[in-house]
């Protein structure tokens, strides 16, 4: 059975390629399909056809579709995003600081989101039907059904306007004292943690409250054993894969979610230059964008499948 393991692992990875492959094809021709032409907002109004079939033909926008996008595709394998049309620069030089910004957003967002859900999620389940699991899942259900920008506006009205604690844009440029750097991360770290800890407390409850109900643990309870060693011996062990599951869900959704805060708040991260991007056309840069976008979340919930193989049997066969 344990052999099962390598090649179970091996299919998925193949798997997660082949949608990638789907999805690198979908993203290219999604951009294709944008209003207006990329020539033509360059070089203005006033271009003349000359100097607009010229251009076109300098960036090799005259090549068939298909042509361009195994040209595209080349590049991508062999490391190379192009070169943005808007900047003439390389796609990697502009991405690379812009997706540093992005993954600190997102690591401060996991570091303070996913312990404060796994406690919730884990001690409503324990307790549920009490006050407590009323509560926190009245809570957490009201913060579900708002969404992220509504969130965001809220949190700049009580924390920028009304209290004048923290600035209403997010700068990361002469950060000089820790001070500085927890004002311009509280405001997106705020609203991206309320969204992302209500998903998987209600994910992780759901996945713990199957197990507790599993005959194995009524037989622990039966033998006298306390309610903490049943959940911490017992049912989470066997709530790994659930629980992976949601996490793994639960930050796939920042990469939605981040669009919108890193433009409200200003955020200088991969989805605010994405954002940028569309505005001129600039397809090499939103192409890139969205396979970084697209990565992230296939990276995710592949470790999350893996995770769930290995500590289930049963997923096995």
């Amino acid at each position: 059975m344990s052999g099962q393991i390598p090649l179970l692992v091996v299919s998925r990875l193949g798997v997660t390629f082949l949608t990638l492959l789907i999805v690198s094809f979908v993203v290219f021709g999604a951009t294709l399909l944008l209003p207006g032409d990329v020539v033509e907002i360059l070089l203005g109004q006033a271009a003349t056809p000359e100097a607009v079939a010229g251009l076109r033909e300098a960036m090799h926008l005259d090549s068939p579709a298909l042509v361009r996008y195994g040209q595209w595709l080349f590049g991508l394998l062999q490391g190379d995003l192009g070169v943005s049309y808007a900047n003439n620069m390389p796609v990697a030089d502009m991405v690379a600081g812009r997706l540093a910004n992005t993954l600190r957003l997102a690591a401060a967002t996991t570091i303070i989101a996913v312990p404060i859900a796994l406690l919730l999620g884990i001690t409503t389940a324990m307790y549920r039907g009490s006050l407590y699991d009323r509560v926190i899942t009245t809570i957490v259900v009201s913060i579900v059904s708002v969404p992220e920008f509504l969130i965001a506006t809220l949190a700049v009205l009580v924390f920028a306007v009304w209290l004048r604690w923290l600035p209403a844009l997010s700068f990361t440029t002469d950060l000089s004292s820790f001070g500085q750097l927890l004002k311009a991360f509280a405001m997106p770290v705020i609203t991206l943690s309320f969204v992302i800890a209500a998903q998987m407390i209600r994910m992780t409850r759901a996945a713990m409250i199957d197990a507790l109900n599993m005959s194995y643990v009524e037989m622990a309870i039966l033998k006298g054993a306390s309610k903490t060693r049943v959940v911490l011996r017992h049912a989470l062990p066997n709530s790994i894969g659930p629980i992976a599951n949601a996490i793994a869900l639960s930050l796939s959704y920042l990469l939605g979610g981040v669009i919108i805060v890193e433009t409200i708040f200003n955020y200088p991260g991969v989805a605010k230059l994405m954002v940028d991007s569309v505005a001129t056309r600039d397809l090499p840069l939103i192409q890139s964008c969205a396979m970084i976008f697209c990565v992230g979340f296939l990276t995710l919930t592949t470790v999350a499948d893996i995770i769930a193989i290995v500590s289930n049997p049963r997923l096995r066969t």
